[in-house]
């Protein structure tokens, strides 16, 4: 039988695995070997889904198939900078954000960037620094593996906030070994050049990437922690019967 001592320590280390995830935006050159990403997606594939669905479809890259698609991928973001016009040869098979914009959700956007872009030193007339920068993520940041996640169009809606459970029982799971994550919604757009790549069906659609690895402890990136808004400002007690 499980002792009250034992659930409270159990409990610690969840918590310490979820609220000591960040998005690690520099990574080791540290190897991780394929048992541990077999038993991290093992575990994260525990994640609920509407009517057991189990809508997600990962791709692994690391080695050669990693570099061949950075290299691809960052020669289209290079392009792009030079001729904007490419543009619609880009584009996001769906609206990760909002068309429009407004508050409170501008604001905490742009206290983000503008917070990581300051902690890097890159203002905002530094457009070669910007670009650079942005350019990490199709570098995954220098982490060792790579994820991406697809999803079969014929899904609804739904199927995307039972992938968004399985998204954090990865990383969760994989900061309980010592491991750090970034999800990156930054390569959607070139998802005519990622799904190719990974020999993805017809019928799939990109939901998104993810660095995986050992964050380098010692890159100033990493010092970058997100805030988050006090409990009492996004809950409401509903007391009324």
């Amino acid at each position: 039988m499980t002792s009250v001592l034992q659930l409270s320590e159990q409990a610690g280390v969840v918590e310490s695995a979820i609220t000591s995830r960040m998005s690690a935006r520099a990574y080791t050159g540290q190897p991780v070997a394929r048992e541990t990403l077999e038993h991290l997606l093992e575990v994260a594939s525990r994640s609920p889904s509407g009517t057991n669905t189990q809508p997600w479809k990962v791709y692994v890259l690391q080695g050669a198939s990693r570099d061949a698609l950075v290299d691809k991928v960052c020669a289209a973001h290079d392009a792009l900078r030079a001729d904007p016009s490419l543009a619609a040869q880009y584009r996001e098979e769906y609206d990760y954000y909002p068309e429009q914009w407004v508050s409170p959700y501008i604001d905490r956007r742009r206290e983000n960037g503008w917070s990581l872009y300051g902690l890097l030193g890159i203002t905002k007339t530094d457009k070669d620094k910007m670009h650079l920068q942005h350019q990490r993520n199709y570098r995954f940041f220098d982490a060792p593996v790579g994820l991406m996640f697809t999803i079969d169009r014929v899904m609804g809606r739904g199927s995307l906030l039972d992938y968004g459970m399985f998204l954090q029982s990865l990383m969760v799971c994989a900061r309980a070994h010592g491991l750090h994550t970034c999800p990156q919604a930054a390569w959607n757009g070139f998802s005519s050049i990622v799904l190719p790549h990974l020999g993805a069906g017809p019928g799939e659609m990109l939901v998104c990437g993810m660095a995986l690895g050992y964050a380098d402890a010692d890159a100033l990136v990493n010092r970058f922690v997100t805030p988050r808004v006090p409990v009492s400002s996004f809950t409401h007690w509903v007391n009324r019967s």
